[in-house]
Formats: structure tokens, sequence, C-alpha cells
């Protein structure tokens, strides 16, 4: 069912042969690099180019000899789920100097290799840029000196170079996301859950230091994930008299009976006169004027360790095949440049403008342009402060602007973690527009017997890190029940609907906004968030919960492939969740590198199956004795989960032997992710300044009316922006009989994963990236980063 494409341009026109590509990490190591090691690594070897590893980064490339060796298929094998880089990287001197350049040049050109695949902050980028720029140079050196050939100019005249920014500050600008920041993000968030349930049995004030020297993505994203009380970083200096605002609010966290702070402070916070911030000196500060028992912990390389997230397995594996790509594609006169994502499009950028603007934050922030820094950090570091500034503190009641609108919440459909992170947002943001905030519980069955309270600032309190729903959900839809729905929001004057969940809440929202000539009730501005861990709402390319599930998903892989790894010759047929979508299958195949995903948007048969087979027969005779088979649970009504296993088990008979293992709810629970409660926390905020916003414009005569079809939106993630849609305009992308959307965009994905597991395909290059320049890169209303 994937739609066809009219413009289909195929990887035949792109063939890698006679052209040798080389890949290196350089610099400060990260999780995920490996992942794009191996993807550099196999699709180079797909399209027909020898690849070469580079160990030990640019000291390998100057030093050469064994540190350049070509790569092979199987070699590359169990990287994927590996943290840090297992082809080493080192800091060279010798790199910086002409000599070191010339016989690295000298080194590559003995290999033939023309194709320079860098893996690195910008510093490392920068360096390779130089080389390029230098190579024409160094080749006409060498020949003088009569270490190559004078016909090698000519056969080697141009250096090719794509760069792939591996760095857990996420602190290259023209991307959304880096190589490594969502798995150190994983790593932050873990410690802080675990202080939590310390610090609340014994009420004490924990100050946890995060890495980010220049830049504070990590300490901002980390304190909007767990709700911290208050962070330090370089691009938000507090104004003097910080200690006093900061001691105030703690004092009165204890007073509302909270029992814990927590403080994060990332290694390069300074305050407003470049004096730097301390964890000993803010918990000093703590003690000395609060008397709370106060502990820093400072995390230091916990962050750049551990296996890497899904997010970065599939960022890093999807621009690894878009490296390879660009480097077929260049020519003599292509400027280096980057892959990169932005929003949930891979996007191509010229290296050297995105260096530029990484040094010009520098710059703006030594001469303490602070707000000149955070806009050039790009809109996803905005937003993420935007969101966190709205959500910071509590403003007095005398403060806040009076709306006199109640605007209400509830969850609808299977529970989603996340969904949490996005009800105390709403809430918050809800309180601060004004508003007075109503808690719907168990979803539609509870609205219609009045099961709604009003709900608090700090009712909501502890509540990003919670798994499930706190509210409770339901399927349930409100069709048989609209006449006391509709009784209900008249009891408690509800004039705006917030509703989070997944397809029950997306049907749910269409009966009520079909209702509305029979109740004016309904008339009210609504919006809903996708929650659901299948990720199959028409008008969104993600959904909160999806990514948790993705995480859990892998997670098992992994275990399952090292218990294969120790008994050998065994395949696993692993069933996931997703009702008819095949995102967690698909996505998840790619992340734990399986070697077939059944789904039900791509009908397969039983040549398919016995092609799958065979390719497993032929994958026992190598290195690689274990085999990895995802099933989404409704791919296909006959061939089960059962049929599949017992079809292998008699097919691989002699060669392999096969376990099952079907994953049910586990994909549901679990504490969020980083990006879920990051993705709930700012998404329910831009859903209530939208709803704020509509109150206004539909607010007449004393009474709040709205039945435009506007009035009743989606917001979703759409390729590169957040968009608001309203849901009659989604209804004609819904297939409502096996609740998916008619077009999916992570169809596009399955090609890489079957390149990845040996599959000759053809591979579409249409939708590759084209080279952009960096200011054209962020729509207005690009909102953040996403991967998948």
């Amino acid at each position: 069912m994937a739609q066809p494409d009219t413009k289909k341009i195929f990887f035949e026109n792109l063939s890698g042969a006679g052209k040798a590509i080389a890949v290196l990490t350089s610099g400060g190591d990260a999780q995920g690099m490996n992942a794009a090691v191996r993807a550099v690594v196999r699709m180079g070897i797909y399209v027909g180019a020898k690849v070469y590893l580079i160990h030990e980064g640019y000291q390998g490339m100057v030093d050469g000899g064994e540190n350049i060796k070509e790569a092979t298929w199987e070699g590359v094998s169990s990287m994927l789920q590996v943290g840090g880089t297992v082809i080493g990287s080192a800091r060279c001197k010798d790199f910086r100097s002409h000599e070191g350049r010339l016989k690295a040049a000298h080194n590559l050109v003995r290999h033939g290799i023309t194709n320079l695949c860098v893996i690195g902050g910008d510093g490392s980028l920068t360096g390779a840029n130089l080389f390029r720029e230098e190579w024409s140079g160094l080749l006409a050196e060498l020949v003088e000196q009569g270490l190559i050939e004078a016909d090698a100019v000519q056969k080697y005249s141009a250096l090719h170079i794509v760069g792939m920014v591996g760095s857990i500050d996420n602190d290259f600008c023209g991307t959304d996301m880096t190589i490594g920041t969502d798995s150190a993000l994983h790593r932050i968030i873990e410690v802080v859950d675990a202080i939590m349930t310390t610090a609340q049995s014994h009420q004490r004030t924990f100050v946890l230091e995060v890495m980010g020297r220049h830049c504070g993505y990590l300490a901002l994203v980390s304190a909007l994930a767990c709700g911290a009380d208050w962070v330090f970083f370089p691009e938000m200096p507090p104004e003097d008299g910080w200690e006093d605002n900061m001691c105030q609010k703690l004092s009165e966290n204890r007073a509302d009976k909270k029992r814990l702070n927590i403080i994060i402070v990332a290694e390069g916070a300074i305050d407003c006169r470049n004096k730097a911030i301390t964890p000993d000196y803010i918990k000093d500060l703590v003690v000395g004027r609060l008397g709370l028992d106060t502990r820093v912990t400072i995390l230091g390389h916990v962050q750049r360790g551990g296996t890497p997230s899904a997010f970065d397995r599939i960022l890093a594996s999807r621009m690894g095949v878009e490296a390879v790509v660009a480097l077929l594609e260049a020519s003599a006169d292509t400027p280096a440049c980057v892959v990169s994502l932005v929003g949930n499009e891979a996007v191509r950028l010229p290296l050297m403008e995105c260096v530029q603007i990484t040094q010009e934050v520098q710059k703006a922030m030594d001469e303490k342009k602070f707000d000149e820094a955070v806009r050039l950090r790009g809109r996803s570091f905005e937003h993420n402060l935007s969101t966190y500034r709205l959500l910071a503190s509590r403003k007095a009641d005398s403060e806040l602007p009076n709306s006199s609108f109640n605007v209400a919440v509830l969850n609808v459909g299977a529970p989603a973690a996340g969904m949490n992170a996005a009800v105390r947002s709403a809430v918050r943001v809800g309180i601060t527009e004004g508003h007075k905030m109503f808690a719907v519980n168990d979803g539609f069955e509870g609205f219609h017997k009045g099961q709604i309270k009003e709900i608090s600032w700090g009712d909501v309190g502890g509540w990003t890190g919670q798994g499930g729903s706190l509210l409770g959900t339901k399927r349930t839809l409100p069709g048989k029940h609209l006449d006391k729905i509709a009784e209900q929001m008249r009891i408690h004057n509800i004039n705006a609907l917030l509703v989070i969940g997944g397809f029950e809440a997306y049907m749910g929202l269409l009966e009520l906004s079909s209702a509305r000539d029979k109740y004016s009730e309904f008339c009210v501005p609504m919006v809903m968030i996708p929650a659901t861990v299948s990720n199959n709402i028409p008008g969104s390319d993600l959904s909160i919960g999806s990514d948790t599930a993705l995480n859990a998903i892998t997670d098992t892989c992994d275990r399952i492939k090292q218990s294969a790894s120790g008994t050998k010759r065994r395949v696993f047929i692993i069933e996931t969740m997703g009702g008819y979508c095949g995102y967690l299958a698909t996505v998840g195949g790619l992340a734990a590198g399986a070697d077939a995903v059944y789904i039900f948007e791509e009908p397969f048969d039983i040549r398919d199956l016995q092609t799958n087979v065979e390719h497993l027969t032929h994958k026992m005779k190598t290195s690689i004795q274990r085999g990895l088979v995802l099933r989404n649970e409704n791919c296909n009504e006959n061939f089960t989960t059962d049929f599949i296993y017992q079809l292998y088990s008699e097919e691989g008979r002699g060669v392999f032997d096969c376990r099952k293992n079907i994953l049910g709810h586990m994909q549901q629970g679990g504490a969020p992710s980083p990006f879920d409660r990051n993705f709930g926390t700012k998404v329910a905020a831009k859903a209530v300044q939208w709803i704020t916003r509509m109150l206004k414009e539909s607010y007449k005569g004393g009474i709040v009316f709205a039945n435009s079809e506007e009035s009743v939106c989606l917001l979703g993630m759409r390729r590169r922006a957040m968009v608001f849609q309203p849901l009659a305009q989604l209804q004609g992308e819904t297939d409502f009989v096996h609740r998916i959307p008619k077009d999916q965009w992570w169809l596009k994905l399955r090609p890489v994963m079957k390149i990845l597991a040996k599959y000759k395909i053809d591979y579409d290059v249409s939708e590759s990236g084209q080279l952009e320049h960096v200011t054209q890169v962020r729509p207005k209303e690009s909102d953040f980063s996403a991967c998948i």
C-alpha cells in the first residue's frame, strides 16, 4: 500500500563501481557513531564501492598502515547496539600541520580513496574542509617528492567530503539533532529518575551537573524533561539577584509540600558578569540560606557512555545512507556538505555555512549578546527555551490574566508514555494564560459520568516522568453519550477541549464536531494531540509514546540478539504492537538490525517468506549466525506469528532453529523517554496557546461560539513543521477500516532497512536531501527536533 511515485530515480544511476569511500570518527565520541559507520559501510558495499575504515580518526589517516583497512559486510555486524566508536577516535595535532595533511593525502591516494565521510564535531569537519581545499596542492607536492605518479593527480583530482555531526552537546547549527544527543539525554534522565526516589525519601535538594561547556542544550532539555526547579546554562545567564529568586522559589515549593528539589547546571554555566556558576556554589547557597539537605551529583562521562537510543540508531542509519548517496552524487564543484536533520527530513547543508554560524554563536556569547546566541542556535533551541520559561515559575494570582474561560483536558484511547507530561504542560500553561483548567478522568466514559474536577498547578507536580495515564484513559467513544457529555459541558461551563490520545481520540472529536448542529455545547474550540504507541494518526508524522515503545522494542531485541550470539544458528521471530500500522515493526527493525519485517502496508505472500528463509540460510554460512525477524501483530490474518515460526522452523531445519517472542503490553509501559517527555511538553504548550487564541476570536456577546472547521484541529508534526489541521480535512487521508493514514512517511525507511540487511532491491533516491542553505532550512512554524 505504499504510494507509487511517478518521479522515482533508482540507485542504478549512482553506481559506486571503481570508487573508494573511507569513513572515520573524530573528536569526542558519541553514542550512535557505530550505527553511522555501519550504514556507510553497508550502503557503500551495496552500491559496489570499496569502503575503508580509518581507525583512530585523523591520527590513523596521518599514520596510515594498519589504521586504514578495507571494511567487510560482516565486519560491521554487532556494532549497532554498541556505544562509543569501535574504530576509535583521537585528537590529532599532526593533522593540523601541513606535513601531517600531506602524509594523510599520500595514505588516501595509496588506497585510491577520494570520498571521505567524517563523523565528528565542528572542529573535525572544519579540518576535513581545509583538507579538501588543499587537496590538489597536496597531490602536486606528492608528485614533486616522487611519492606518487603524475597521472595520479588527474585520476584522484577531487576529494569529496560529507560530514555527519556526532556530538552529545547538540551544538552544531543547521541540524535539529546531532548523533548522540538523545542517548546522552537518556543517561541524564535515568540518573534524575533514580535520584528523585532517594531525594523524595529524605526531602533533599539535588544539584546535578551535566555536560555542555559551550552549549546548554542538554541542561535545558533535561530540565524540561524532568520538571527541574531551576536550570543554569551558558546561553541564559541569570541576572543579578538570581540567588534570592532561586531560594525563594525553592522555599515556596517546599511550602507547597514538595519533598524534593532538582537543580540542573551545565558545566559552562555563567552569570551575567561572566562568573562561573558551579554546583558547589549552589549547594553552599541553598544550605546557607535555606538549611535544606543538599547533595551534588556530577554526571561526567556517564553521559557519553552506554548503548545508543533507538532515536540515535535510526538517525545515524538514515544519515549514513544519505552520506553515501551525497558522495556518489558529488561533482568536483560540489562543496563539502553535512547531512543533517531538520524536523523529520534529511537535508544536506554546506559544511562551512554551518560551521560559520556555529562559530557566530560563540562570538555572540563572548560579546554577551545572549538573545542573539539563542536565535543562532536555531528554532529547536528557541522553542525549548520559550517552553521552559512558560513552565518555569508559577505567577501570583494577581499577575495572571483574567480570562474567565474553562478548559477541559482528557486522555482517550490506550495509555502512551508521555501523556502525563503533556497534561502537566497543558494545565500549567493554561493557568499561566489565565484559564481555569479541568481534568476529566477516564476519557469520554468519565466525561459522561461527570468525573470532572478543577486541577491546580500543584496537582500535576512530578507528572513528567510518570508512565501511563494518571488521569485514566478509556477507548469508549462519545457517540452513545452525546447528550450527557453536552450536559456535563454545560454544568461545568467548559469553553474548550484538549484531547490527548490515539485513534479513538480522533474518532471521538469527529463525532463531537458532527453533533454540533444538535448540541451547541460542542461549538467550542477543540484540539487533539496524537498520543499512541502505534503512531497511526493521520496528520502527524509522530505521536507521543511511540519513541518510548521503540526503545522498549530495541532494548528487548538487543538482549535477544545477545542470547543468540551464544547459542549460534538461531532465528528469533518477534511480534510487535501497532494494530494495522507497521511503524513500530519497521522503525524498530531498523534500530535493532532486523533481517526481515512483515507489515500490513506492504503485502507479502508465501514466496516472500521463502525468500527470507533462504536469505537467513545463506547468512548462517557467514560469521553472523543469528537472525531477527519482526512481525506487526495484524500484518496478515493467515500468516500469523505461529505460522511464520513453524514455517521458519521447518524450512530452516538442520541449518537454524527458531524461537518466538510476543512483546505485548511492555511496549506501552515504562517511564517515558526524554523525547516523549519533551515532545509532549512542547506540543501541549503550543496547543493551549492555540486554544487561548481561538477563545479570544470566538468570544462574542458573553459566550464562546466556534463551529467552523478550523475550530476542531489536530496538532501534528508534518515533515519540518508543527501544523494545526482541521479534522474535517484529515478524513480524506484516513483509512478508517484499518485505522491508519493512507500515506505514511516512514514507508520510505523500509528500503534502507532492507539494504542494511543485505537484500538487493531498488532504492529510490528521489527524496534524498538536496543541498540547501542554512538560512532557508527552518520554516516559520518548525518547532523542534524529531527524527523519525
